[in-house]
């Protein structure tokens, strides 16, 4: 029976090593290798793309780069690449994917790479009226392939860590939406301009941004196991900064400062191969460095690009400082290749540039109407292109790619509905299909939505790569994506409390719906010509430091049928005027109750002044005239303000701040089932700026309700938010 006992417990001793050994060998064993690899040309001059005509470039100011990390955890091995470049054609960088492919154990489908886009760099890609430069080409092609080859001979084993923090200050809107009545011509004659890149430069031009920032600053780091540094990648939504040619811009300046700081001060040898810092682009198409919120003479348009770099680093530095670091982390990825149109000329339009382009001959085109003549006959020509997507996963970080200049929106569509909480956005990644604005933006126009290679792709290829992203991402992690709804805050709470008909937060990502949240299910339809996901009023109607989102109109209206309210009806919104107040004798119209095509005899319209009444509250039932009434306080350009209308039987208030501001007796009721906002059913005078928060009772709200709707005191918002 002893016999027996001690072979039991052997045995139980046994299966419970090979338990312990096959899960050890069941965790992933991270290996990460990195390496930098100069890419400078090496024979002068060299053509130089980011503008709109060619140039060609005799002098290195800083050197260029391709940098290069290879992640391993013993069953899947991916390489992640970053050039200092303007962008790379898809073509271009498959060749680079099969050459190293060749060179290593790593799939073409398994490599990410991407541009920095510093516009003082080869041009390796034609665009505009720049074409590329065919001796660097093959260069550039080989010493892609040889970073990834020599990271990877460098893995070594290691954990990895990740961190994001904010650095909003670095990074601003550069595309504005201009005032109706300042609209400006295309290449192709058409006045159809009306958001453009920096047009923010003169405020009297413009109502306001276009979109949002993304002030995220992420990274994924990887130390060895004895905790010396091995690699990190940042990335950061900010267009390059602007430096002498040849340079590898900011991009460059921040991967070297990087290692400078962090390196530990030990000879480097075989054994420890350099550390490697690298800075992707983040969806920088409409971002800038520059601040158009702030008055011009307070703009800081004359700092150098080292102290700018110096900053970012300062903030980059901080976050890495606080990196926990994991070893057992596992990696996947995934691709897809799709097909996109492009957006070809009409026969009139193609017969304009085929008359400018023969004119032109063999010469490169010297003026922008002559550079989108051409671009016309490449995109006939062409019709189609493919796109490629990616989505990788590092243990609990995600990374998605976008194939060229998407908008901050794009990436914080995709990080906020990522089914990993930390995702970092790549974008001109494994192409350069040039600005893919969202289709809203197409209808406000401007140059980077004139139809070419640097603009050329089809109206819905944005949500379309959107998508395929969140697919990815789901895929990698197999996981669900999140559904993206903004927290409700004391404010929001309490407008929810006072049982609204209908509730539109504004805080969609796009059209054309305006989803209902006070349960009622009452969706609005929101109208072309609006821009979304901008930051909205901060009255506590969001938890935390949670941006609260509006939606900019300029040109669209909100439209809902409430059939159940009767004569007896409340309107609590906020709003954002952008117009200038002496621009028009109304600055805009806020609501409207009322039949649509005409202005309503029977309907209230509440709008914003012009004139004599300017910056002031106005009100009307019917058809205005001499029975506009208009409140006294002045509602402030570019400050968030809230307004209520409160309509009785016979009696209307209009509140502004909480405060009782215009008072009506003996005024005609109001029947109709149509609620527009932003606008009336004329459509002139629309409202120019941004709504948020607009929600409609089918009661008279009591002067408590509405001072608990506007939060409190009147709003101390300033231009920044």
């Amino acid at each position: 029976m002893k016999a027996l006992t001690s072979t039991l417990s052997y045995l139980l001793v046994f299966i419970t090593l090979l338990a312990f050994i096959s899960v050890a060998n069941c965790q992933a064993e991270l290996r990460v290798g990195g390496t930098v690899v100069d890419i400078t040309p090496l024979k002068l001059p060299v053509i130089v793309n980011g503008g709109v005509l060619s140039r060609s470039v005799s002098e290195i100011n800083t050197r260029l780069h391709a940098r290069s990390i290879v992640i391993d955890d013993g069953e899947n091995r991916l390489a992640i690449v970053v050039v200092d470049s303007c962008m790379v054609p898809k073509p271009l960088l498959d060749e680079a994917k099969a050459l190293a492919s060749q060179r290593t154990k790593i799939r073409p489908d398994q490599m990410l790479i991407s541009s920095t886009h510093t516009h003082s760099a080869p041009s390796v890609m034609g665009a505009l009226g720049t074409p590329p430069d065919p001796t660097y080409i093959p260069y550039l092609r080989e010493k892609i392939a040889e970073s990834i080859a020599t990271a990877e001979a460098n893995m070594r084993p290691a954990k990895a860590g990740w961190a994001t923090t904010k650095a909003g200050e670095y990074t601003a809107l550069r595309r504005w939406i201009r005032r109706p009545d300042r609209i400006v011509n295309d290449p192709f004659g058409n006045p159809t301009v009306r958001a453009t890149m920096h047009a923010g430069r003169n405020w009297d031009d413009v109502v306001g941004e276009s979109g949002p920032e993304d002030p995220d600053f992420s990274m994924v780091a990887f130390n060895s196991l004895d905790g010396r540094p091995i690699a990190v990648l940042a990335n950061f939504s900010m267009h390059y900064f602007s430096d002498r040619a040849l340079s590898a811009d900011y991009f460059g300046l921040f991967c070297e400062g990087f290692k400078s700081r962090v390196e530990p001060l030990k000879k480097q040898d075989a054994k420890h191969p350099p550390f490697v810092g690298i800075l992707s682009h983040g969806c920088s198409g409409d971002i800038w460095r520059r601040d158009y919120k702030v008055p011009a003479e307070k703009r800081n348009d004359k700092i150098s690009i080292g102290d700018y770099t110096d900053g970012l680093l300062e903030i980059a530095l901080k976050a890495y400082g606080d990196i926990e670091y994991e070893a057992d982390l596992d990696i996947a990825m995934a691709e897809t290749r799709m097909e996109l149109n492009y957006r070809v000329p009409n026969q009139q339009l193609l017969d304009w540039s085929r008359k400018i382009v023969e004119e032109m001959g063999d010469r490169l085109p010297k003026s922008q109407t002559e550079v989108y003549a051409r671009e016309q006959l490449i995109l006939h020509q062409r019709q189609s292109t493919e796109i490629v997507v990616q989505a990788l996963r590092i243990g609990e970080f995600g990374i998605c790619t976008t194939p060229n200049e998407t908008y901050a929106l794009t990436g914080l569509k995709l990080k906020l509905q990522s089914p990993l909480k930390n995702t970092m956005v790549i974008e001109l990644a494994n192409g350069g299909d040039g600005y893919i604005p969202p289709p809203e933006q197409h209808l406000l126009g401007g140059y980077n939505t004139w139809a070419a290679r640097s603009a050329g792709l089809e109206v819905q290829a944005e949500p379309k790569i959107v998508e395929a992203g969140l697919q990815l991402l789901e895929k990698v992690t197999g996981t669900n994506r999140r559904v993206y709804r903004q927290s409700k805050g004391t404010t929001a709470v309490a407008t929810l409390a006072a049982k609204p008909s209908a509730y539109w937060r504004l805080d969609e990502f796009s059209g054309p719906h305006a989803i209902d949240s006070s349960g009622n299910f009452r969706d609005g339809i929101l109208e072309p010509a609006a821009a979304y996901f901008l930051a909205g009023p901060d009255r506590s109607l969001v938890e935390g430091d949670e941006t609260n989102r509006a939606i900019h109109f300029a040109g669209a209206r909100l439209r809902a049928r409430l059939p159940k309210i009767g004569s007896s009806y409340s309107i609590s919104t906020w709003v954002w005027n952008g117009m200038p107040t002496d621009a028009r004798k109304v600055t805009g119209w806020i609501s409207s109750r009322g039949r649509d095509h005409l202005i309503d005899p029977q309907g209230d319209h509440l709008g914003l002044g012009g004139g004599d009444n300017a910056g002031k509250l106005i009100f009307v039932h019917g058809k205005g005239g001499d029975k506009m009434v208009a409140g006294k306080s002045l509602v402030e350009r570019w400050k968030w303000h809230h307004v209520a209308l409160v309509r009785g039987e016979k009696k209307v208030k209009v509140y502004l701040d909480g405060k009782l501001e215009i008072e009506l007796e003996n005024s005609p009721t109001v029947s109709s089932s149509q609620f527009l906002f932003a606008g009336r059913g004329d459509r002139k005078d629309g409202w120019e700026g941004r709504l948020d928060e607009i929600a409609v009772f089918d009661r008279v709200l009591t002067e408590n309700e509405i001072r608990q709707l506007s939060g409190g005191e009147p709003s101390k918002i300033n231009r920044s938010n």
